[in-house]
């Protein structure tokens, strides 16, 4: 069986990017499909937005800004390979400008957000999406660094949207974090 790595390497950056793409597209259908049958109406699920912006600020942007800030000073001490996803993450971010990183988290966030807290956490609990957000990581799975980040950071998002029950709150998170390690990938990991 092949690792990670090597089917990643057999990819080009364009087949990488576009099955990116299309888990973020499964992610949303799914997510509208659950919301079918685990909502009493279809705009429920569309309800959770709140555009409250000093909740999106103090529970989204600054925690997400936290993170980020975390995540740097930790790629910077802790050896390269702690952080190694099997290239994924340097493949896709060094082949995109900061146009597109900007246009690929916001598509990452709001399809990812939508699914584990918008219906999943919304139907069946903070723990439940949490630990179901981290095990889609999958690649995380056999390295401690990011899978402990993945935890945690699952959990944090978790619990901003369960305190604000706003799901703008975790889709900035979640974007605020991939748009700025997407561009310190780009442009200090090269």
């Amino acid at each position: 069986m092949k690792k990670q790595a090597d089917i990643v390497k057999e990819l080009s950056n364009r087949e990488l990017l576009l099955n990116l793409y299309f888990s973020q597209l499964i992610f949303i259908v799914i997510a509208f499909i659950l919301s079918i049958f685990l909502f009493e109406d279809f705009l429920d699920l569309l309800n959770l937005f709140d555009w409250d912006v000093n909740e999106i600020v103090l529970y989204g942007l600054l925690p997400g800004l936290f993170v980020v800030f975390i995540d740097i000073i930790l790629m910077k001490f802790l050896p390269e390979h702690y952080y190694d996803d099997g290239g994924i993450n340097h493949r896709i971010f060094t082949s995109l400008n900061i146009p597109h990183i900007f246009l690929l988290a916001l598509v990452v966030s709001l399809s990812e957000e939508l699914l584990f807290r918008g219906v999943i956490q919304t139907s069946f609990g903070w723990m439940i999406a949490s630990i179901i957000f981290a095990l889609v990581h999958f690649r995380y799975l056999n390295k401690v660094v990011l899978l402990v980040s993945v935890l945690l950071l699952s959990f944090l998002i978790g619990y901003m949207y369960e305190i604000t029950q706003n799901l703008l709150v975790p889709v900035v998170a979640h974007f605020t974090i991939d748009f700025l390690l997407g561009i310190y990938y780009r442009l200090y990991r090269e």
